[in-house]
């Protein structure tokens, strides 16, 4: 833990969850996720917590913490289940983006709400046939009088089902040249769809929850696929009122994105660490605990000291973040090396436990399960190291 920069009351703030996982998740999360059942009880905990409020300032919110106080919080939820990080990593990116990007009415009629998880938002981006490429997305949203008509899908969209807002990355402008200029970012309620209840019915007024995505790990929370046919939407629901800001404001809010996804991995390998610790002092073999073998000592070392370096990366990026500097190459950094870290721990603790790391009696194999969805979700490695490169030249850029 690194709580030594944080305010007392974020200190607090971060113990309060450690207990939160350690006293209500840990002792039944196994059970929850080989049911794969929704974490309703998890969930208004959290609420009650004020995780989803984390991210909102006044006076909409209780008040922002620090982005160091957002990682440690989301390393702590990750250490009791992934999926529970999962569950208000998008609503976070979409608080952001309205707190910067949204016009006064947006932020009136959403922040409130969002802060005490009564509205739970998600962002969909990524399109069957484009992956990370977001610039050649497909889905569009043309302009007819009052109203957009969006047209198109999205997969992979976390908490689909259970979130009352999207914030959609879409074409207003599919002729735009370059193409990013024509991008949006639409807030797509469902509240405002006539025949859409969100709580319930999948089809309605133009948006399909088509199907959940079945999945290695990331049990309890839903990944679906958004089929959009010719669904109006207010247009009053664009990010900020301006048309072709929403690849510059998207990508601002994966900074924040990828932090969330790099703490999630610092929260899946500090659980595969402890528990790995605990099994290599309780099991003994040759008449001795077996953390004394010089190959599972040095597992242990190599795990601590990688898990350590990780967090203190991601914490950096974490300030550069609030220093308000453009941090996408940090937080690349941090999702980068955090990912690989946290399924390298992963791996290890499973070999520490034997057999029984193969074994669904154990949670290691869980932690084995989770960890690559930090490798490919929010950009895969292969982008961050795109971004991490180009961002290095053009910080350094040797001029003829």
């Amino acid at each position: 833990m690194s709580l030594e920069t944080l305010s007392s009351e974020e200190r607090e703030i971060v113990t309060l969850v450690r207990e939160f996982v350690d006293k209500e998740v840990k002792p039944t999360v196994r059970d929850v996720e080989h049911a794969n059942e929704y974490p309703e009880a998890f969930i208004e905990k959290m609420k009650e917590i004020g995780i989803y409020g984390l991210a909102i300032d006044e006076p909409w919110g209780p008040g922002k913490v620090s982005t160091p106080c957002y990682v440690l919080v989301t390393e702590e939820l990750a250490r009791g289940w992934m999926s529970l990080a999962g569950a208000m990593g998008g609503h976070t990116v979409v608080a952001k983006l309205l707190q910067d990007y949204g016009t006064p009415e947006q932020k009136d009629r959403y922040l409130p709400r969002m802060a005490t998880g009564e509205i739970r938002a998600t962002m969909a981006l990524t399109e069957p046939g484009g992956g990370s490429d977001l610039q050649a997305m497909r889905t569009v949203a043309r302009r007819d009088g009052e109203v957009y008509r969006v047209n198109g899908s999205k997969t992979w969209i976390t908490n689909a089902r259970k979130a009352s807002l999207i914030a959609l990355l879409c074409k207003t402008d599919p002729n735009a040249d370059p193409a990013h200029k024509g991008i949006s970012i639409l807030l797509i309620d469902k509240e405002q769809i006539e025949g859409h209840d969100f709580g319930g019915t999948d089809t309605g007024g133009g948006l399909t929850v088509s199907r959940d995505l079945p999945k290695l790990g990331y049990k309890g929370v839903e990944s679906c696929e958004l089929v959009f046919e010719d669904l109006a939407v207010d247009g009053g629901q664009l990010l900020g009122g301006a048309e072709g800001a929403g690849f510059a404001q998207m990508m601002r809010g994966l900074e924040i994105g990828r932090l969330q996804v790099a703490s999630r991995a610092l929260g899946v390998g500090r659980a595969a660490l402890e528990d790995a610790l605990q099994y290599s002092q309780d099991r003994e073999s040759f008449g001795q605990p077996i953390w004394k073998h010089q190959q599972i000592g040095a597992y242990l070392a190599d795990m601590v000291t990688k898990l350590t370096a990780a967090r203190q990366l991601t914490l950096h990026a974490a300030r550069v973040y609030d220093s308000g500097a453009r941090a996408d190459m940090e937080a690349g950094m941090a999702k980068l090396f955090a990912s690989e870290v946290g399924m390298e721990i992963a791996l290890n603790a499973v070999r520490v436990h034997g057999g029984y790391g193969y074994s669904t009696e154990f949670d290691a194999e869980r932690y084995f399960r989770d960890a690559p969805l930090m490798i490919v979700g929010e950009g895969t490695n292969e982008i961050q190291r795109n971004v991490i490169a180009s961002q290095l030249v053009k910080r350094n850029s040797v001029a003829p």
